[in-house]
């Protein structure tokens, strides 16, 4: 799995992103943003996943959209990303976009590791993830979760239901006394995934709403 380092590599806060290569290019720019947006000092790690359905897919589901159906290799991810994550005296947050936002929830139900997931535009879709939810309690204090505002208007009747999964996993998560904020951003999947992915990341940090798009896209283009 290759990995790609941003930031203070002895911070305190290390913040963990799984990724395939239709976002591992836009990583620096989010690690920019995310800078600019917090006094923390903090380290990124982006790591990137060989097999995007199967190795961030925690049980075995069949295809929604074209032939690939979903492996089972979450757990296998998840030792790999343990691996990052040794030092006690360090506080460790992962996140993801999508599938990656998935996996990120889904690991924080194996393990206490991490002090909040950063989901945006999470895959809660998948399968029986709901039911999953239902079943397990969580085991790190903070969530944040977005979606976009089109995301549910689709003619998959699987990848549809994800605006009702997303409210329903929210109320879980605030029924049981998880710190957890959704937030709803303008457009479909593919809109902005780096600007979702900062605003999840800096909201978990320090639990405040990340600056608005305009303000994200005028530093990207300094």
């Amino acid at each position: 799995m290759d990995v790609i380092e941003y930031g203070n590599p002895i911070a305190e806060t290390v913040l963990i992103q799984l990724a395939g290569d239709h976002d591992i290019g836009t990583i620096k720019s989010e690690y920019d943003s995310i800078k600019e947006n917090t006094e923390k000092e903090f380290r990124l790690i982006a790591m990137k996943v060989d097999d995007w359905n199967r190795d961030l897919s925690p049980w075995e589901a069949p295809a929604v959209f074209g032939k690939e159906g979903f492996g089972e290799g979450a757990l296998d991810t998840l030792s790999a990303v343990r691996k990052y994550c040794a030092d006690q005296n360090r506080k460790y947050y992962i996140g993801g976009y999508s599938l990656a936002g998935l996996f990120a929830l889904w690991a924080a139900y194996q393990t206490d590791l991490f002090q909040g997931v950063a989901a945006a535009s999470p895959s809660v879709w998948f399968p029986k993830f709901t039911e999953y939810m239902k079943a397990h309690e969580i085991k790190c204090p903070a969530v944040y979760l977005s979606l976009g505002d089109k995301e549910e208007k689709t003619r998959n009747l699987v990848m549809a239901s994800v605006g009702e999964k997303i409210r329903q996993a929210y109320g879980l998560l605030k029924e049981r006394g998880t710190d957890c904020t959704l937030e709803w951003n303008p457009g479909n999947h593919f809109r902005d995934p780096e600007w979702r992915m900062a605003k999840a990341f800096a909201w978990v940090m320090e639990r405040k709403i990340f600056k608005e798009k305009s303000e994200f896209l005028q530093s990207k283009s300094r």
